[in-house]
């Protein structure tokens, strides 16, 4: 059996473009259609009480999309809202994956020492999700959670190269404590993050004692594994014939935002390493949910 039904991703704003990457790296066959509710980002300053009123307003608008599962690609939303949500869409048969729980588990997985880094934003590593998941998990293991609030901005700058200063010296003082603290495993607990990967990487690599490697897990790409499981043990899979990383057909990808398509899709090439459609707006408060003369 197969669904052609398409996958959706939401994200408050850019970030979750990572793991739309990663998905269509994994799943090249399916359909996917990804929201970024970019007039309300970020969520992190957010109350959980608001972030699970806009994640639920999000899924609601991509389950009218008829999508047949749900990645919600928000580290924020994932560590307040996931319950909700699940609730929610398994009212429609739509599973729900977060970027949290996957990352958790891989990095259980990853660590040989049970000392494991978290760096996200400053609301995420207070939430402290990251570092419950991994204690339902390995209540034996110690987490050190370190905020990067700069590299956000980096990421959507495009500074983010090996040799770039800026970015060498913000790994630098934000990596250190982590490196001195025997980390052996690294969650990158931030959509953005990726694009930081080789400077994270070469940067920890220069503070680690030697032959004491750090590695790092990315949660897009163990969430796009995930669902990858779920879709076949739903026998939800695309049919044969679908959308490939090739060459994606015009209705392989359909982008949504709240506010700024031009600006996003000026960004988007920076985080997919390719062009989109231009993206449609989309307004959650709406019954509709699609500005007028948007496409549906």
């Amino acid at each position: 059996m197969s669904d052609p039904r398409p996958i959706g991703v939401f994200d408050s704003g850019l970030g979750g473009l990572t793991v739309l990457r990663d998905i269509r790296a994994r799943l090249p066959g399916e359909r996917l259609v990804y929201l970024g509710d970019t007039a309300r980002v970020p969520y992190g300053t957010k109350s959980a009480a608001t972030v699970t009123r806009y994640a639920l307003r999000c899924a609601g608008f991509l389950a009218r999309r008829g999508i047949k599962a749900l990645a919600v690609a928000c580290n924020t939303a994932s560590a307040v809202a996931m319950d909700a949500l699940g609730s929610e869409m398994a009212l429609l048969r739509i599973p729900v994956l977060g970027v949290i729980e996957p990352g958790s588990v891989q990095a259980c997985r990853a660590s040989r020492s049970g000392r494991v880094g978290v760096i996200g934003t400053a609301s995420t590593i207070r939430s402290g999700a990251y570092a419950r998941a991994i204690a339902a998990i390995r209540p034996d293991f110690q987490v050190t959670g370190a905020a990067c609030p700069l590299f956000v901005p980096l990421a959507e700058e495009g500074w983010t190269g090996r040799d770039d200063a800026v970015a060498r010296a913000a790994a630098m003082r934000y990596l250190r404590p982590l490196a001195q603290g025997g980390i052996d495993t690294l969650i990158m607990g931030c959509t953005h993050y990726p694009l930081l990967r080789e400077v994270i990487e070469e940067t920890l690599a220069e503070m680690a004692p030697p032959g004491r490697g750090v590695t790092l897990v990315d949660s897009g790409e163990v969430l796009a594994a995930d669902l990858a499981r779920v879709l076949a043990n739903n026998d939800a899979a695309a049919p044969a014939g679908g959308p490939s990383s090739g060459g994606l057909s015009g209705d392989a990808e359909r982008f949504y935002v709240t506010d700024d398509p031009e600006r996003f899709a000026a960004l988007a090439a920076r985080f997919l390493g390719r062009d989109i459609p231009q993206p449609h707006v989309a307004d959650l408060d709406s019954s509709e949910a699609v500005l007028p003369g948007e496409a549906p």
